[in-house]
């Protein structure tokens, strides 16, 4: 055997190596980016379900509640009161109207039939819903307060993702999207998610 043929088996095998080598790290990053799609999108999901419970619960008790277990109690528990308004206006002897408003509760629905039924969320395990998917038990941050805002006492809400998958997602970045997963703020009047 001559030296170009060890030379040309050689370079073969180092070539076959380095694109094996190549095609798995690109491989091993798109299989990462569709693991961290994948996981967001469940937080997405947890996040929006968690919001339109405190959003309920918000309507129904005047404030948002940091509190686990009362938030659970309230999506198996709560009810809603529909309600219906009606308005009388009777003239004064003196000209000026008065106007006498009449709120009668027709029924009640259990908060769990209207917002949470299994047709809306299969498989909904309340007992879960403080827990970060695909995480050992990683909990979600649940800040609530209430700040005066232009004079006026107002109610704010921020849950956070404390167990961001996607490693560019961290508290120090300046944009709001590229923290973590979270919806609502600490210092506004808002409900909107960072993912929005």
């Amino acid at each position: 055997m001559n030296w170009t043929k060890i030379f040309t088996i050689g370079f073969g095998l180092i070539a076959v190596g380095l694109a094996y080598y190549l095609v798995s790290r690109i491989k091993g990053t798109i299989d990462e980016e569709k693991r961290i799609v994948r996981h967001e999108q469940l937080v997405i999901a947890k996040l929006t379900l968690i919001r339109e419970a405190e959003i309920a619960y918000l309507s129904v008790n005047g404030q948002y509640t940091n509190n686990w277990d009362s938030l659970v109690n309230f999506m198996q528990n709560g009810t809603f009161h529909i309600t219906q308004r009606s308005e009388e206006i009777i003239t004064l002897p003196y000209g000026a109207d008065s106007v006498i408003v009449t709120i009668d509760t027709l029924y009640t629905i259990q908060v769990y039939d209207s917002l949470f039924n299994d047709s809306k969320y299969p498989g909904l395990d309340l007992s879960k819903i403080k827990i970060v998917p695909d995480t050992d038990n990683a909990v979600f941050d649940l800040f609530t307060d209430e700040i005066i805002k232009g004079g006026v006492k107002v109610n704010v809400i921020e849950v956070r993702d404390t167990a961001p998958v996607n490693p560019n997602r961290n508290e120090n970045n300046e944009a709001r999207n590229k923290k973590p997963l979270r919806f609502g703020s600490r210092i506004d009047v808002t409900t909107t998610g960072n993912w929005e």
